[in-house]
């Protein structure tokens, strides 16, 4: 997959997560899984992707920002 088109399926995926709350794991792990393929292109991460794949994690897990 393109780089593009990675990051648009990326923004797809936190809008729907916008709408479909408890789909949140599900959607922590495709963000997980395009932000490897972005790494294995050797790519640099966007910062805001990176900070919403840290948003997921703690949302996932239950752990809340201090």
């Amino acid at each position: 997959m393109e780089f593009d088109d990675l990051k648009t399926a990326i923004m797809m995926m936190a809008s729907e997560m916008e709408h479909k709350p408890e789909d949140a794991h599900e959607l922590h792990l495709q963000l997980r899984k395009m932000l490897d393929q972005i790494r294995a292109m050797g790519m640099p991460l966007p910062e805001d992707l990176v900070a919403l794949e840290r948003k997921l994690e703690r949302d996932v897990e239950g752990v809340r920002p201090e």
